[in-house]
Formats: C-alpha cells, sequence, structure tokens
C-alpha cells in the first residue's frame, strides 16, 4: 500500500524519478483530506509524466495581474528574470522614465491629486456635472458675498463715523440675531417641503440668496437704515442656507453607488473651500484692478452685481438639473406612471429628473385634469360624485377617486381635476394602485376630451352620467391592478426607491373607515 504524501518532492530544475512512498495511516481529519487531494494532484502529474519546468517561461511577457493604486492602474511584467510593475499606459512604476514623459506624468499625476481631493469614490456619471456647475456657482456667489460685505462695512463707516465701534458691532450682532431666528422659523414649516420639492425649494432660496446680496449693495446708499436693510438680506441669506443644509444629505445620496455619505459631505465641504477661494481671488482681483480709482471702485459693486448673479443662478440651474434623485414623490411618481401608461415602460431617474426640471409652481397643471392627492372639498361642484364613491367603499379599499373644482389665479379660471383621497394605513402600493387607476382615467377622458367636458360640466349628473363614470372607474382599476406587479418589479430594476413616498403635508391627509 502506498501513502498519498511525498516525503520529498523535487525541485523544478531536476529531473523528476518516481519516489518511494511508506505506508502511513491518517485520521481521517478535514487538515488530512485537504492534504490528501493535494497529494492525488501531485501524484497525478507524476503518473503522466508531467515536467514542471515547462510551466516556467523564461521569456519575456505581460501576466494577466493588474493592480490599482491612488488611481493608477498598473500590470506585473516578467522581463525573463524578475518582476516589473508597468502602467497601462507603458510608464513603469519605477523613477527611470525619460525627460520628456516627465511634464506628462508631473500633469497627470497633479490632475489624480485634484481628484482624489475633490471627488468620492464610488459616484455616479452626473458627478462630474454637477461639480463643474457647482463651482462655476460657488465662485462668483463668493466674490459677490466679498463684494457685499464690503459694501456694509462703508456702511457702517458712513452712517456711525461719530458713534463708537460698539453701536456698530451691536448692529452687526442684531442682524446676525435675526436671520437666524427667521432660519429657525423657516425650517420648522417647511420641513417636508424639503424632500418633496426639493430642487424648486432650492432654486427659489437660491433666488432668494442673490436678492437678499443685492440688498447688501444697497447699504452704503442708505446708512440710516443699515439695521433693517442688513436684516431683511440676512434673513434671506439664511434662509438660503437652512435650506442647503436640509437637502444636502438628499443630493448626496442621488450620487452616491455606495453607503459612503461620510466621505460625499466631507468633500463637498472641501469643494465648498476650495471654490469659494477661488471667488475671493476673484473679488480680490477686482478691487486691485479698480484700486486707484475710487469712484469707479465704489460704483463696482453694482456694474458686476447683475451679471455674476445672472451666472450665479445659471450654474445653480444647471448643478440641480444633473441630480437624478431616485425617491419617490407624488410628482415623479406621476411623471413615471404618465410614461408607462402613454409609452409602456419605466423611465430611469435620469429621464425623469429631465422631465421634471425645478419643478416650478407655474408649470405644474397645465394639462387637463390634473391629479392630486388629499382630502375633499365638502362644498364642491362634485360633491354627490363624491358621496357615491365613499358609499361605494369597501373595508379592504384604501382609497378613492373622485372629481373636483379648483380655480387658477393669473387668470382666475375654472378648471376639473382627478382627486385621490387615502385611508389611514394606506401603503406604498395603494398609493401607487391608487395613481396608476388616475393616470389610465385621465387618458379614457383625453380619448373623449370634448364629451367628458360636456358631462362634467353639466350642473346636474344624471343617473346615466354617474354609472358610465363608475364604469369606467372599475375599468381602469382592473387595468391598474393587472400591471402592478410587472410594474413594481421595473421601476425596482432602474434604481427607483420603492420604500414609501414623500408627500407633502396636505397630501399626508388621509380619511379612517367606519364600518356601521
Amino acid at each position: 500500500m502506498q501513502s498519498l504524501l511525498h516525503p520529498h518532492l523535487p525541485y523544478p530544475w531536476t529531473t523528476i524519478q518516481e519516489p518511494q512512498f511508506k505506508t502511513q495511516i491518517f485520521i481521517p481529519t478535514k487538515t488530512c483530506l485537504r492534504i490528501r487531494t493535494i497529494a492525488t494532484s501531485l501524484r497525478t502529474s507524476i503518473d503522466y509524466g508531467y515536467e514542471p519546468e515547462e510551466s516556467v517561461s523564461k521569456e519575456p511577457g505581460r501576466l494577466p495581474v493588474a493592480i490599482q493604486s491612488s488611481g493608477c492602474v498598473s500590470r506585473y511584467l516578467w522581463d525573463g528574470d524578475s518582476l516589473q510593475l508597468v502602467g497601462v499606459d507603458g510608464g513603469s512604476s519605477s523613477f527611470s522614465f525619460d525627460f520628456q514623459d516627465g511634464i506628462r506624468n508631473l500633469g497627470r499625476g497633479c490632475s489624480l491629486a485634484i481628484r482624489n481631493l475633490l471627488i468620492p469614490k464610488k459616484v455616479s456619471q452626473n458627478y462630474m456635472e454637477y461639480v463643474k456647475w457647482k463651482c462655476l456657482h460657488r465662485i462668483f456667489s463668493s466674490a459677490l458675498q466679498v463684494l457685499a460685505t464690503q459694501a456694509m462695512f462703508r456702511a457702517i463707516g458712513i452712517g456711525y463715523s461719530r458713534s463708537l465701534p460698539s453701536a456698530a458691532a451691536l448692529n452687526w450682532v442684531l442682524k446676525d440675531g435675526l436671520g437666524r431666528l427667521s432660519r429657525c422659523i423657516y425650517t420648522a414649516s417647511l420641513a417636508s417641503t424639503f424632500d418633496t420639492n426639493l430642487k424648486r425649494v432650492r432654486f427659489s432660496t437660491s433666488v432668494l440668496f442673490t436678492l437678499g446680496i443685492g440688498v447688501e449693495l444697497l447699504t452704503p446708499l442708505f446708512p440710516k437704515y443699515f439695521l433693517l436693510l442688513a436684516s431683511i438680506a440676512n434673513i434671506a441669506k439664511q434662509i438660503s442656507l437652512a435650506c442647503v443644509l436640509a437637502t444636502g444629505s438628499a443630493v448626496h445620496r442621488s450620487f452616491a453607488l455606495a453607503d459612503n455619505l461620510g466621505e460625499f459631505s466631507a468633500k463637498s465641504q472641501i469643494q465648498t473651500v476650495c471654490f469659494d477661494n477661488l471667488g475671493l481671488l476673484l473679488a480680490a482681483f477686482l478691487n486691485v484692478l479698480f484700486k486707484k480709482n475710487q469712484r469707479l471702485q465704489a460704483g463696482l459693486p453694482f456694474i458686476v452685481y447683475p451679471i455674476f448673479s445672472a451666472i450665479d443662478l445659471f450654474g445653480i440651474y444647471q448643478e440641480l438639473k444633473h441630480v437624478h434623485l431616485q425617491t419617490l414623490t407624488k410628482d415623479r411618481l406621476e411623471v413615471i406612471l404618465n410614461t408607462w401608461v402613454e409609452l409602456g415602460y419605466v423611465p430611469s431617474p435620469a429621464e425623469v429628473s429631465k422631465l421634471e426640471g425645478i419643478d416650478l409652481p407655474w408649470s405644474k397643471g397645465k394639462g387637463p385634469w390634473p391629479i392630486r392627492i388629499g382630502s375633499l372639498n365638502p362644498k364642491d361642484h362634485f360633491s354627490k360624485l363624491s358621496m357615491m364613491a365613499m358609499q361605494s367603499l369597501s373595508s379592504a379599499e384604501y382609497y378613492f377617486i373622485s372629481m373636483e373644482i379648483f380655480y387658477t389665479r393669473m387668470p382666475r379660471r375654472m378648471h376639473q381635476r382627478i382627486i385621490i383621497c387615502l385611508r389611514e394605513g394606506a401603503t406604498t402600493g395603494n398609493v401607487i394602485m391608487g395613481l396608476l387607476q388616475a393616470c389610465y382615467i385621465r387618458k379614457a377622458l383625453h380619448l373623449n376630451k370634448s364629451r367628458w367636458q360636456k358631462i362634467l360640466e353639466a350642473s346636474d349628473l344624471s343617473d346615466s352620467v354617474l354609472h358610465e363614470w363608475f364604469k369606467l372607474l372599475e375599468e381602469c382599476k382592473v387595468r391598474a391592478r393587472d400591471d402592478l406587479c410587472i410594474l413594481n418589479e421595473q421601476m425596482l430594476g432602474m434604481g427607483w426607491t420603492m420604500k414609501s413616498i414623500l408627500l407633502s403635508t396636505r397630501e399626508q391627509n388621509r380619511y379612517s373607515f367606519i364600518d356601521d
């Protein structure tokens, strides 16, 4: 009986001879099983006359192993005698490189160092475009802030030339205190809006911030009203700052491919500091450029303000366009379901981001029969329709759909819209189901637009109209129920967050079912 263990293995460069094996008894442990497997493979190679030196090639060539370090990719190379680490672009990792490649390697190294300083790892493709527009926005915004601060210093010097320095300090502290108090009130009153209308709130507060800087620039012209003007400006700026801080985590989450939000937050602060310093240099350069002409230097803020403000807001607008949020809101979900109903597929977050834009208030509800989630108005024109919808409810249903009348402000016109009322305990699936059914109802109304408009505008709804309406509701409900399963699968596949749907305060109103 021969053992499976070799007492001695030959070196690769020696002639292989069949070794003699001694008989041994093994205890069946896991270690012995592994040894037995290895020994069997060795025995097999020996039995077939395998020569190990044939697998060791002395010819130079690339090995199928590459490593990545600090953003550089290098590959191992066998030169016949030793291993070398060579960059994928052909540059060796050693210090022996040509002088001609020195400048190119230096530039590449600096670019890589800046990227590692400013950009987090594992980011989406649209993040670089976002950072580019953020850089433009921060540079000109910072330059405007420097000019505005200089203007307020001049205002204090003009308005309080004979007063004590403590009076100027008191005014400065008061305007900061009023601004922070307004920031707290604003944040508390619009907490849920930061989730449901992130881009709209972010852009509107940026406009407010720019107007606040404009008010600060006016303080030298009205030094006696410094406290009033500076307080108004600071309130606007503090509100914008509160919005930036509140929406920052959601913006970072949209770019992160891993759970590295801490890294995103740190890199974002580094970006802000670097870009703001560039804006500081721009403002300093303008001051030095017009230093000899005091009149021109005093009017410099009013000359550059409209230009810098326009560039700043344009940068913010482009910056927000590259933020592709994966969370679901009522408006975002409606865009997805409309695309599903009309075109038969689920759009990606990038497509929805392009369609929704900044989501400004005047851009909503332009088409016929918009959809609203909320509670009913008992004095509405369709109160009879709503009454019959509530009468037909059962304990297994978590929403009902009706119609209502609303008026636009400018010009004041009467319009119809579909309303979805949600019950306490309604899940994400119930909200998607109700909104999908409403989208199918709207599509059916569009197919016979003139007919349904005449029917619904009638002062009294006949029994035949009510019967036709509820028949339409049931047909659309069946279609929505049939689509729900595959719709959810495709939404998950496109990267949408299906855990919950973010609704505004009014959209969170629920009814309770009373089973008498």
